[in-house]
């Protein structure tokens, strides 16, 4: 960086209390030539009105606004003494460029000057000129010099009768195409088109080839006409990578002209300026001085009077071009104030009075240079989709302050609206610093301290802008964005407080976000966490299992003493009771209580099956969340797992290698012991199963699912002989432990000694683990027969999560074993501990306990053999279809529908497959006489179809016929394992593909998620990028929502609490919404929330489904300028559809696929927001 020297004598002058006693005698003007300025109308809009205001009040001027009718909340017009409307029934724009109204405004309340600011009428020669005619002075150049400058063509002939290098260009605006080609032919592509009437990228275009070279035209053209009222182009060659220096130059009504150095303008998008510094960089001093030089001379030649800035491109070579003069005060003035002290608003004013400027102080031997400044222009864009203007109402607003910052704002506060009308610039950041590195590293700071949310801003990309090695070390230019594209790895707003306050207003406006099943409300008693030591907990099996492998592990249960016991609480109990429903918030406080006081646990289940997809489905949580978290908290209990053999957590057939990924990856997040089963007791696919979960080092439970009754002779499908020579097949592929899974509780005590009995016999060194449910009431008495006959290990659940559909009681159990030589070593009274923490839990989840209609088990699951968290569910189903009286006919059906399809394993899914068929039988008032009767012509359910077809494996004795031909007819039918013939999952592509959707924050786990749940997962994430981390509410708020006026804390990460009050709910307004007031942390925060009833019986336009490839939406909130297809015509991938303007800008809208177009759901003037569905293709 140059160093200047620091000089700051006679500078001072142009603020408030010295310019106040400056007297008429001190100037060289003559005394005629003074007229002080006491009422300043601003022709603008926004930060740059508002700068223009506080200037003038320092100089003791009266202050006048005009505003569109779009306006009427923003800010600048309540900065002003006055403010009136302009505009009347115009457009957003076209209001402040309506001459004639801003002139009125003037002439009637006695304006002495019009300050045009920049945009909009600030170059335009007949705004000037009306003003100078209306007897109004224009703060800024004269007509016939604005008019000269603003005339880029008569700007370049002048800059050459200067002597000022010039770019080669058009002699005067062209009128034509041709005009455009003609030049092209001459001095060949690139080509940039420009306004010849403004500047500030519009009406901007880079042609490379001949065949952008309409598009773009049109484009420029349109844009310029918008935005300046004038349409006129000219064009010139396009310099590749050229440095973008401006000049700020001053001068006088007496031919006095100074520079106040440059500003390096090259960091740019669009041809708009993002970030620009003074002084220039790393520049030759010589260049330097031509580039003043060149700048003064031009502006004497024209007798410029009043700010201007002189820009130039300097290629490679260092040689400079003049581009043009913008006679009017830049948005990035605000630099060279900040290192030469001179406020040029103050010296426009003074000059407009009259005043020459060595009687300011500002002579040029005293103008000089201190330290660096840069400005970032924060703007309402999103940089992650190509710095598309956002729009919106801001519902948080906090600065970046402190020391070396400046800040130049309008519309940045809550509650501002950030409309499509007009530019998208929110706040202007200015850092300075000694030299560029103690800028940047102000404005670094400053960035970070912002907090925006509501609307999408560019901070995070201006952040990494800051953090370059090149932009702090070296020389930029103006491709240095499209050239460094490590620019747009942003780092995403985490947003998070924002984002619960929008969960918890949707909940207090729609309900809740999960379905209820029952009309009733959680508990408001919260449940008391036990207390536990602060010692690290007691060892336990988990232990065993990490110092001496899965083979070690088996055989310390195998030679343990006593009876085992797994607790299947956090799990498997509130399947059954709660819908599984329970969520990590209220697993997560029992867990160190668990940890110290069950260390003698053989596991505890807490995963997989279907709290997997229910985590991401119904409680919007990471189901790997979980199983970190409470891994973090319980240490030393073994954990285990469901895991559906081939199926792995899901429904359907994975690939072999996602089965294997998937216990990898669970096995790395903390699980133990994968219970590996086959709803059909399919030996293949248990033999996947079994294989992964050992590659990924797990221990392995093969789990046989038990059905019938082995101590019923008359029932000899499942024989005693079968479930021995199934688990002989298990033995030998390797298992470490052999489990019955007992899914309806069907294992009487008779039974159980039998099948225990008999496997103990056979596998005398074999752990044998039993899984049961409590449906028929004799649970607590079946497992103690099993332990009895040699089982190592039952399942139990706490106290007041047992019974019924759930595992039998674990206060039984312990109790009933004390003293004997099945003693599970458990103290009773932490079990009555444990209990009470889940009573009091259990009464949050009201709305999915199953006691809410159903009051008791019973024992009919003998004869329906309905597994324990399906009879559940089929009892919720029931009364929510009006069928709770008939419940008795649907498990009829369901062992009806069970006969069917030849008396299955009844497991998930082939659970699902004979509740489904059963519900059919049901709706359809059929008997199964008549299903086997008409089998041929029903149109059965898709699940029954597929189960015929043999895509969830081949059942015990094969498929049932002639049903199953009747059924399928000609469909295709599927032999041996259905995921053999599966093709690998290509995981880098998939991963690929969710960070290209969701960002680099992406984890492995997120990838195994999207793998077993594709649509579940994108509706996770798709709820969590709107709603944030909701697993921190507790479960009352979840369910819920707050209460007026209450207050409650929510904990995001250790030393991170929100302090939260629900305010006051508003009243429906005309877009559908509520607006919801809380009090986050002591500050009022308010969201607008859709009300879904009441949007119903109201007319919106409709959304683009993005799941659905040929809905383009609205990439921005904007109006359509130009459609340019109709239904039936044919596009190619890429063709313009239609053409968006919004802040100005204009946007091309690209058909994402080829093929034709099936519905247009706009016209020219409709205004859209954000994703608003404008056309639909088929491919």
């Amino acid at each position: 960086m140059l160093k200047f020297a620091v000089v700051r004598g006679g500078l001072g002058l142009l603020s408030v209390r010295r310019a106040c006693f400056l007297s008429r005698s001190s100037h060289s003007a003559p005394q005629n030539e003074y007229r002080p300025i006491k009422k300043v109308m601003v022709a603008n809009r926004g930060e740059i009105a508002i700068r223009v205001f506080r200037a003038c009040t320092e100089l003791g001027i009266r202050t006048v606004a005009v505003y569109s009718e779009q306006d009427t909340g923003q800010m600048h017009r309540q900065k002003a003494d006055e403010a009136y409307l302009i505009g009347k029934g115009l457009p957003p724009v076209a209001a402040y460029l309506h001459i004639p109204d801003i002139i009125k405004v003037a002439k009637d309340n006695g304006v002495d000057a019009i300050h045009p600011g920049y945009g909009f009428l600030s170059e335009r020669a007949d705004f000037a000129q009306a003003c100078s005619d209306a007897g109004v002075r224009f703060v800024g150049p004269s007509p016939d010099t604005v008019r000269k400058m603003g005339d880029k063509v008569e700007a370049r002939s002048l800059a050459i009768s200067a002597g000022v290098p010039v770019v080669p260009g058009t002699d005067c605006p062209i009128s034509s195409m041709q005009e455009a080609h003609a030049f092209a032919q001459t001095y060949g592509f690139p080509i940039i088109f420009k306004a010849a009437y403004g500047g500030g990228g519009r009406g901007m275009r880079v042609v490379r080839e001949y065949e952008e070279l309409e598009e773009n035209y049109q484009r420029a053209y349109s844009e310029a006409l918008t935005a300046f009222g004038n349409g006129a182009l000219f064009v010139e060659k396009f310099i590749e990578k050229p440095r973008h220096i401006e000049v700020q130059i001053l001068g006088d009504k007496y031919g006095n002209v100074v520079h106040l150095y440059e500003r390096d303008c090259s960091i740019q998008r669009r041809h708009q300026k993002v970030v620009e510094i003074a002084p220039g960089f790393q520049l030759d001093p010589h260049l330097r001085d031509r580039l003043h030089a060149d700048a003064v001379n031009l502006a004497k030649q024209v007798g410029y009077e009043n700010a201007g800035t002189v820009e130039f491109l300097v290629d490679k070579h260092g040689k400079h071009y003049f581009i043009e003069v913008n006679s009017r005060l830049q948005v990035e003035h605000t630099v060279t104030e900040e290192i030469t002290d001179v406020d040029l608003v103050h010296a426009q004013l003074r000059v407009c009075e009259g005043r020459s400027l060595p009687d300011l102080g500002l002579k040029q031997d005293k103008i000089r240079v201190n330290g660096c400044a840069i400005q970032c222009r924060v703007t309402t864009e999103d940089p992650a989709r190509g710095f598309q203007p956002d729009t919106g109402r801001i519902e948080v607003f906090r600065s970046g302050e402190g020391m070396g910052i400046r800040l130049d704002s309008a519309s940045a506060f809550q509650g501002a609206i950030i409309s499509p009308h007009y530019d998208s610039l929110l706040v202007k950041v200015i850092a300075s610093g000694k030299d560029l590195n103690t800028a940047a590293s102000k404005m670094s700071r400053a960035l970070a301290e912002f907090r925006v949310r509501g609307v999408k801003t560019n901070i995070p990309f201006l952040q990494n802008v800051l953090s370059n090695h090149q932009f702090l070390h070296s020389t930029v230019d103006t491709q240095f964005i499209d050239e460094n594209p490590e620019l747009f790895n942003l780092k995403p707003t985490q947003n998070r407080a924002q984002k619960l306050l929008h969960y918890l207003g949707h909940v207090m406006v729609n309900g809740p976000t999960t379905p209820i099943p029952v009309k009733a409300k959680p508990s408001s008693t919260d449940p008391v966490i036990p207390s536990v030591t602060m010692a690290d907990p007691p060892m336990g099996f988990r232990e065993v299992l990490l110092r001496d492998g899965p083979e070690g592990f088996a055989k310390a249960v195998r030679a343990h003493q006593g009876l085992l016991l797994m607790d299947t609480t956090f799990r498997d109990a509130h399947q059954s009771l709660l819908a599984t429903r329970v969520r990590t918030h209220d697993l997560k406080k029992i867990s160190p209580f668990v940890s110290h006081n069950f260390s003698n646990l053989f596991s505890l289940e807490n995963w997989g099956g279907a709290t997997f997809d229910v985590a991401m489905r119904f409680l919007s949580e990471c189901p790997w969340k979980r199983l970190q978290e409470l891994r973090a908290l319980i240490p030393n209990v073994p954990f285990q797992m469901l895991l559906r053999g081939a199926n792995a957590v899901g429904y359907t057939n994975y690939p072999d290698n996602a089965v294997f990924k998937f216990c990898e990856v669970a096995k790395e997040n903390g699980m133990d012991i994968f219970r590996v089963f086959d709803s059909l007791n399919y030996l293949p696919n248990m033999l996947l199963g079994m294989e992964a979960a050992g590659a990924a080092g797990g221990v392995v439970e093969a789990a046989i699912s038990y059905t019938g009754d082995v101590s019923d002779p008359m029932r000899q499908k499942y024989s005693l002989d079968y479930y021995v020579k199934l688990a002989d097949e298990l033995v030998k592929a390797g298992t470490h432990i052999l489990s019955i899974k007992d899914m309806a509780g069907l294992l009487k005590p008779e039974a159980s000694k039998l099948l225990i009995g008999a496997l103990r016999d056979r596998f005398p060194d074999v752990p044998i683990h039993v899984h049961t449910h409590d449906t028929a009431g004799a649970g607590v008495a079946a497992m103690l027969a099993c332990a009895e006959a040699g089982a190592d290990v039952v399942d139990v659940a706490v106290d007041s999560m047992a019974g019924m559909t759930s595992q039998p009681s674990m206060g039984a159990i312990v109790a009933c074993t004390k003293g004997t030589k099945l003693d599970t070593g458990i103290a009773l009274e932490k079990v009555f501990d444990y209990s009470e923490y889940w009573e009091v839990t259990r009464g949050l989840y009201a709305p999915f306990d199953c006691t809410a209609t159903m009051k008791s088990g019973n024992a009919d699951v003998y004869e329906n053999e309905i597994p324990g968290g399906q009879y559940t569910n089929l009892h919720f189903q029931a009364h929510s279809m009006g069928l709770g009286n008939k419940f008795k006919e649907v498990k009829k059906a369901y062992a009806e529908a069970n006969k069917l399809l030849g008396d299955l394993i009844k497991v998930t899914p082939s659970s699902k497959i004979v509740g489904d068929l059963a519900q059919f039988m049901v709706q359809n008032n059929l008997t199964r006489a008549e299903v086997e009767e008409r089998a041929d012509e029903l149109s059965f359910p898709q699940s029954v179809v597929e189960f015929l077809q043999g895509y969830v494996g081949i059942p015990h004795g094969g498929f049932p016929e002639p049903f199953r031909s009747k059924v399928l007819k000609s469909l295709p039918r599927i032999e041996g394992r259905p995921g053999a013939s599966l093709p690998p999952l290509d995981f880098k592509a998939l991963e690929e593909g969710l960070r290209a959707a969701h960002g680099d924050e992406i984890t492995p786990e997120d990838v195994m998620s999207a793998a077993m749940y594709p649509k579940v997962f994108q509706e996770f994430k798709d709820f969590t990028a709107n709603f944030g981390p909701v697993d921190c509410l507790s479960t009352r708020l979840f369910l819920d929502g707050p209460k007026i006026a209450e207050e409650f804390e929510v904990e995001l990460e250790r030393g991170k609490t929100l302090h939260i009050k629900a305010l006051a709910l508003g009243d429906l307004n005309k877009a559908g919404q509520r607006e919801v007031f809380f009090e986050l942390n002591g500050q009022l925060r308010s969201v607008l929330v859709k009300d879904t009833v009441a949007m119903k019986e109201m007319k919106f336009h409709p959304k683009a489904q993005k799941s659905i490839k040929g809905q383009v939406g609205a990439p921005m909130p904007g109006k359509v300028l130009e459609v340019k297809v109709k239904v039936g015509s044919k596009v190619e991938k890429g063709q313009p559809l239609c053409v968006l303007s919004a802040m100005k800008m204009e946007t091309v809208v690209n058909s994402p696929i080829s093929g034709t177009v099936k519905a247009v759901h706009v016209e020219p003037e409709t205004s859209l927001e954000g994703d608003d569905l404008i056309l639909e293709i088929e491919e």
